[in-house]
C-alpha cells in the first residue's frame, strides 16, 4: 500500500473488459433472479419488459460499486464475487445501504426534509 491508505494501480481503468462483463454480468444475473422472484410472488408481472431491464441494470450498477469498494479493500476474488451477486441481488436496496453507510460516515448535508438548500 502507499502512503495514506492508496493502492496502487487500482483505478476504474485499470480492469480489462472481461473483469466488467464478468461483474456486471454476475450481477445482471442475480438481478433477473430477483426479477423472477417477485414474478413468482405475484409482486411483478411475467411480461413486464421494462421493469426487467431496470431491475438488472440497477443490479449492474450495484455489483460494479461492490467490485470497485472489493477491489480497494483488497478482499479476497472469491468473496468478491460472492458480494456482488448478494448486492446485484438487492439491487436498489443495496445501494441504499451504501448512501446510509455514506451519510453516517460524513454527516447528512442539507436540511434534513430532502430539500437541500
Amino acid at each position: 500500500m502507499l502512503k495514506g491508505g492508496a493502492v496502487p494501480d487500482k483505478d476504474p481503468f485499470a480492469y480489462g473488459l472481461i473483469t466488467y462483463a464478468w461483474v456486471t454480468g454476475l450481477a445482471a444475473w442475480a438481478g433477473f433472479l430477483n426479477f423472477y422472484r417477485r414474478v413468482k410472488e405475484g409482486d411483478a408481472k411475467v411480461f413486464n419488459v421494462f421493469e426487467a431491464i431496470g431491475e438488472m441494470a440497477t443490479s449492474s450498477f450495484a455489483g460494479l460499486i461492490t467490485f470497485w469498494l472489493c477491489e480497494a479493500s483488497e478482499i479476497n476474488p472469491l468473496v468478491t464475487a460472492a458480494l456482488i451477486a448478494i448486492s446485484g441481488h438487492m439491487g436498489s436496496r443495496s445501494l441504499y445501504m451504501l448512501e446510509l453507510q455514506v451519510e453516517k460516515h460524513f454527516g447528512k448535508k442539507g436540511r434534513g426534509d430532502g430539500k437541500d438548500s
